[in-house]
């Protein structure tokens, strides 16, 4: 089963590719005519290696991986943010600093300093123990870190794999993936390198609403990846092991499901109910009627047994009497 069909990769401007005298040969492969000067892209091979992305976001999720969200262009920071939030995925889409796969350890200390610096209260002077000058620079530094770092704040370890919008501009995150050896899964427009990328998916990386549904989708295969890490976990408990505690999305995402399936077994439930009370209603009345139709030919035999049993005798002896009476009211001679 397909995770997006072709008809909302055209609606969302998927197939545009960049104009033909700014391509990549290596590119060739994956295009599919050229229209007024724009190359257009096959959409049946982009399908296809959506759904290799998909399961394989997928499976890294529920075998404990994370997935890190990098797109640093106006295009794709909203669609950026908002996904990796939504299942809580690091992401960055501001600036990428150097260093921030291969030099993980100094990247973790400025982590550190940020998150000191989100315990102070900068609005009351006297409490925080500084002054207003030294207010007002630890106020620049936090929200100069929170702008770069803010959205790695929770990742604690390299990250499992990316997610990459636009691979010539993410140069530097698509290197240092490559350098540790993380798989990298990217947007491959006209004019990229797809020998660069492990997941390609052949696409726009320049219309918003093309970086929206194929951002989506990966957050998608992320969210189905947690659910299953999840059930994961449960069978692991009631098997007796002891399972990691779920983070909020994860029971967020569990909870959102139970209600809708609770919503769904409800109505039938009240149906089964109604028809088995109408049903139970049903048999008690048969019942009765039964035992009185029992009751009634019993009552009727019993009551004209008696009669039908007498009635050779009471014959004779009205015969007998009558004789008598005859015989008695005679005139003699």
């Amino acid at each position: 089963m397909a995770v997006v069909t072709i008809r909302q990769l055209l609606e969302s401007g998927v197939h545009f590719g960049h104009q033909t005298r700014r391509w990549n040969p290596k590119m060739k492969r994956f295009i599919m005519t050229e229209r007024n000067g724009i190359y257009i892209i096959d959409l049946q091979q982009s399908l296809t290696y959506i759904n290799d992305a998909y399961e394989f976001v997928k499976q890294t999720v529920a075998h404990g991986g994370t997935i890190l969200f990098v797109g640093t262009k106006k295009q794709a920071q909203e669609a950026i943010a908002e996904q990796a939030t939504r299942v809580g995925m690091p992401y960055v889409n501001h600036r990428w600093l150097g260093g921030m796969l291969t030099n993980f350890q100094t990247i973790s200390k400025r982590l550190t300093r940020l998150k000191e610096l989100e315990e102070i209260d900068f609005d009351t002077v006297a409490g925080s123990g500084y002054t207003k000058k030294e207010l007002l620079l630890l106020q620049r530094e936090k929200d100069k870190l929170e702008k770069t770092l803010g959205g790695i704040r929770s990742m604690t370890k390299v990250p499992s794999a990316v997610w990459v919008v636009d691979t010539k501009k993410e140069h530097l995150a698509v290197d240092e993936a490559r350098k540790l050896g993380l798989p990298v899964i990217a947007i491959l427009d006209t004019n990229c390198d797809p020998d660069e990328v492990d997941y390609k998916i052949p696409g726009n990386d320049d219309a918003i609403r093309s970086v929206a549904l194929l951002t989506r989708v990966v957050a998608d295969a992320v969210a189905d990846g947690l659910l299953s890490r999840s059930g994961g976990n449960q069978g692991a408990t009631e098997g007796g092991a002891e399972a990691e505690p779920m983070a909020e999305w994860e029971r967020e995402l569990l909870e959102g499901d139970a209600a809708q399936t609770a919503e769904q077994v409800a109505p039938a439930a009240g149906e089964t109910a109604a028809s088995s009370a109408e049903e139970g209603q049903a048999a008690e009345a048969a019942a009765t009627e039964a035992a009185a139709a029992d009751a009634t030919p019993a009552d009727t035999t019993q009551t004209a047994a008696p009669e039908a049993g007498a009635s050779p005798e009471a014959t004779e002896a009205t015969k007998a009497t009558e004789a008598t009476e005859a015989a008695d009211s005679t005139p003699q001679a």
